[in-house]
Parts: structure tokens; sequence; C-alpha cells
């Protein structure tokens, strides 16, 4: 089934793109939801008027995304991780963490249009973001090893500290009973 897009639709196509879907995608998602329209001919004819009134417009579309692709060039990223001992990840570092990563940047990035696989090792990986149908970036990024054990490290420092002063206190009475069971040692030989 050859339909012509309305809106962009992640994993298929952008806006004003003719694709070919299976039937029961096409009648059953795509067009009751009023994502696509079926590309007969006049349909056709319609879209190709409208994008030569439009080029301007995605020329200008077109040129802010690679006014952005620019800037993101040369971005690299380290993402921190909880490891554990054998070097695997506690979950994944997906496309959520990367987009969270470039808002503290300053670069206000849809998670959507970010395609990386699922990593769940320490290392080196790419990123690509899609930020046009002819516009994309590739974003190196790291995975490190989070420092949360150095952070906890001086609080545990003190803690034994603070056991250790109240364990001597009571430590006193407990030899002034033992100083009293040593001067009646003559009961315990008559017990056995």
């Amino acid at each position: 089934m050859e339909i012509i897009l309305k809106e962009d639709v992640i994993g298929l196509g952008f806006k004003n793109d003719i694709v070919n879907v299976k039937p029961g995608y096409g009648r059953n998602y795509l067009l009751p939801r009023g994502l696509a329209i079926l590309a007969t001919t006049s349909a056709k004819k319609v879209l190709a008027e409208n994008l030569r009134q439009q080029a301007q417009k995605l020329a200008k579309i077109k040129a802010a995304a690679d006014e952005t692709a620019a800037k993101l060039s040369g971005i690299s990223l380290v993402i921190p991780a909880k490891v554990s001992a054998t070097g695997v990840t506690y979950g994944s570092v997906n496309a959520q963490h990367i987009s969270e990563e470039l808002k503290k940047l300053g670069f206000d990035i849809d998670r959507k249009i970010i395609v990386v696989k699922e990593v769940k090792t320490l290392g080196h990986h790419i990123a690509t973001v899609r930020l046009h149908k002819e516009v994309s970036v590739e974003i190196p990024f790291e995975v490190v090893e989070e420092k949360a054990n150095e952070e906890n490290a001086p609080a545990t420092e003190q803690a034994p500290a603070a056991i250790a002063t109240p364990a001597e206190e009571p430590a006193a009475p407990a030899e002034e009973t033992q100083e009293s069971a040593e001067e009646t040692p003559a009961p315990a030989p008559d017990a056995e």
C-alpha cells in the first residue's frame, strides 16, 4: 500500500514522503490517526504543487538543521553509569541518557530523533541524531563508571568514630563484672 505521510513517523519516514507499508498498518493505524493519506495520482499532484510552494520554507528548515548539526559536530559526551564488578552497567545507556546530557550542554534535542543501540558496557560508542531527512550527525560518547563510592567514603569514615565512642562507655561496667567474677572462683570448680 502506497501512502503519503502527513507527519514525521519515527522508523517510517518524514512528512510528505511517499512510502510503501503493509495494508493493515496503513488502514488500521496510519490512516485513522491522520498520519497519512492514500497516494493516489491526484494526491501526488497536490503534494508536488505544495512542495513547490513550500520550497523556501523547507530550505529554511534544512538550513536550521544544518546549523544545529554544525554545533553538534564537535561535541563528545561522557555519560556516568553504575557498573557491576564485571564491568557491565546496571541497565543500559539509551537515547534518553544522551538527550539529558545534551540538555546539560544547552541543546534541546528530542530523544525520539536520537538513534543508538542499547549500550551495556563501558567504553566509546556512537549515537546518531537525525535532525532532518537529509541531515544527521554522529555524536561520540563514552560510558564511564560513576564515582559514587568516593563520595560515600568520607561518610563511612565518620560513622565508625561515632560508634566507637558509645562502645567505650559500656566497656567500663563490663570490666567491673569481670573483676567480681574473678573474686569468686571457688564456686565454678564445685559446679563441675
